[in-house]
């Protein structure tokens, strides 16, 4: 049969009673089988990213997504969502009024999976670490609230924060903030390749050609300590080029579930399709998709430039091309569904126009039709990618006020490229390292930003940055994260696309696929067991 399963879009505490008969934690195998994922994330140690898998480096949603399966942390967040809970830790709270001292001790027993002893100075080296090797990816700003790290004894580890910041919690969840053994890193230096060891619910072996990761193996870890029930013995996350070829793996057998990323599609005939073996799952996904500007380059430099691009593109009309009902218009960095968003860019510019968007260009001198390359990544999110970019030339030619090229790269070239500022425009996607209004701003307008990005504004970084995070009560900072996504409309230092739902496609004996994923697309495998489908 063919069952299709539907996840309403994420409210806070609502989706574990909405997704419990799905697959229970009793329902997995201890046949020692392995169960095959499919994934189209191509995993590369080159030159300038000689080290994917170390928490030092990773900050994207593939390599993360390996991290998470084999790297403890002290927090993690939990599958029904809400506020992250203990993991590695026993408990973790905050000692004082304002936010700027937490404190966590760890659970008694922890060890890593060769069987070494997990210490707090563990903890301490860990991310005293990730914070000294600054690595380029810029995922060390995930720790930039810390101020030093103290330890008492062998359980207690103390965070002194540089200032509030109610959402520490949560990064302390994210895989830099993992605890890795001293013996296997080294303190200054990038573990480089594609070994991971950790405390994690699995161990990993893999098997790497040409400097690829194409086939990882990960097998229950004994010796794991933690919240987490593990549901297999066995699992492995297998490589594929494109989506197309994933789906005819699932298709003849080889494979018993595919994630990321399917194709618009794929995801539509599977949906229609009756009576076949496969089970289709949509979940809520908070990834979003949008253009980056390197604000220094003379031909978008001006924000008029800028702002005349945001006038034109017709969001609906993109999604409606490309992706159909699987995504929708966005309007802010920050998705519809997470508290503190603001449709600041519709406020600002209303429905497209060229006339506006010629008014904008006009009164800054600008010449027509304004010159420049869209840049966007190959294999790194979806085939759909192409003929997104192919919608986005049409509509910004069809104004006569651009004249746009587009050009692809693979991600293992883009992303070097983009860091270096070598691209003027170009697409990036954003899976949330934690589902907060702060993790859509700060990683791309804080000092240390995600992009490597030019733009600077001091009101952001130096008052509403910091007000936003003295708030727990994130209905309460809404005030200050409003003001911000405004900047970002009038400066258009990015520009928001779209957010988009997440799939999942199994065969019928696999169990709790509905949470293969959570709202962060964090892959949980050890969810997944056989038996017969709920």
């Amino acid at each position: 049969m063919n069952r299709k399963t539907l996840v309403l879009p994420a409210v806070i505490g609502l989706l574990a009673p909405v997704l419990a008969a799905c697959g229970g934690s009793d329902s997995g195998s201890g046949s020692g089988d392995a169960i095959v994922v499919g994934t189209t994330d191509r995993f590369s140690a080159t030159k300038d990213a000689p080290a994917p898998l170390d928490p030092a480096y990773a900050y994207d949603v593939g390599t993360w997504n390996i991290l998470r399966q084999t790297v403890q942390t002290l927090m993690i967040q939990p599958k029904g969502e809400g506020d992250p809970v203990p993991e590695a830790a026993e408990r973790c709270r905050f000692t004082d009024s304002g936010n700027e001292r937490y404190v966590c001790t760890l659970r008694e027993g922890l060890e890593f999976a060769n069987g070494d002893k997990i210490t707090a100075a563990d903890v301490k080296y860990s991310i005293d670490r990730a914070r000294a090797i600054k690595a380029d990816s810029g995922v060390f700003a995930l720790l930039s609230t810390i101020d030093t790290v103290e330890t008492q004894g062998d359980r207690e580890v103390i965070f002194h924060l540089k200032s509030a910041d109610a959402t520490f919690p949560y990064k302390l969840s994210t895989p830099v903030a993992g605890i890795v053994n001293p013996d296997d890193y080294e303190k200054g230096k990038l573990r480089d390749g594609f070994d991971v060891d950790g405390s994690g619910p699995y161990t990993m072996s893999a098997e790497v050609k040409n400097d690829e990761l194409v086939d990882a193996v990960f097998t229950k870890n004994p010796n794991y300590k933690g919240t987490l029930e593990v549901n297999n013995d066995k699992v492995e996350l297998r490589s594929f080029a494109d989506a197309d070829d994933m789906g005819a793996a699932l298709n003849k057998g080889d494979i018993d579930l595919m994630t990321r990323t399917m194709s618009p599609a794929q995801i539509k005939k599977l949906s229609a399709e009756s009576g076949g073996d496969i089970d289709v799952v949509e979940m809520a996904g908070l990834e979003i998709r949008y253009l980056a500007f390197n604000t220094n380059a003379p031909t978008v430099k001006s924000r008029a430039v800028r702002q005349a691009m945001a006038q034109l593109i017709n969001r609906g009309e993109l999604v409606s091309k490309v992706y159909g009902t699987q995504a929708e218009p966005l309007y802010s960095l920050v998705p519809a569904s997470i508290t503190g968003h603001s449709n600041s860019f519709f406020n600002k510019y209303g429905d497209p126009s060229v006339a506006k968007a010629k008014s904008l260009l006009t009164q800054a001198n600008i010449s027509t039709p304004v010159k420049l390359t869209l840049h966007y990544t190959t294999d790194h999110y979806g085939s759909a990618t192409k003929d997104e970019f192919e919608d986005l030339q049409k509509q910004l030619n069809d104004s006569g006020l651009f004249d746009v090229s587009i050009k692809g790269a693979p991600w293992a070239t883009f992303r070097p490229a983009e860091q270096k500022g070598e691209y003027d425009v170009y697409g990036m996607g954003w899976f949330p390292d934690f589902p907060d209004a702060d993790n859509y701003l700060a990683p791309f307008l804080d000092k240390d930003n995600f992009l490597g990005s030019p733009y600077a504004n001091s009101e952001i970084r130096n008052t509403l940055i910091p007000d936003s995070r003295r708030e727990a009560d994130r209905l309460t900072a809404a005030t200050s994260l409003t003001e911000i996504q405004d900047i970002v409309a009038a400066d258009v230092p990015v520009l928001p696309l779209w957010q988009g739902k997440q799939y999942v496609a199994a065969r019928g004996d696999v169990t709790g696929t509905a949470y293969a994923l959570n709202s962060s697309s964090t892959l949980q495998l050890w969810e997944l067991g056989r038996g017969v489908s709920g």
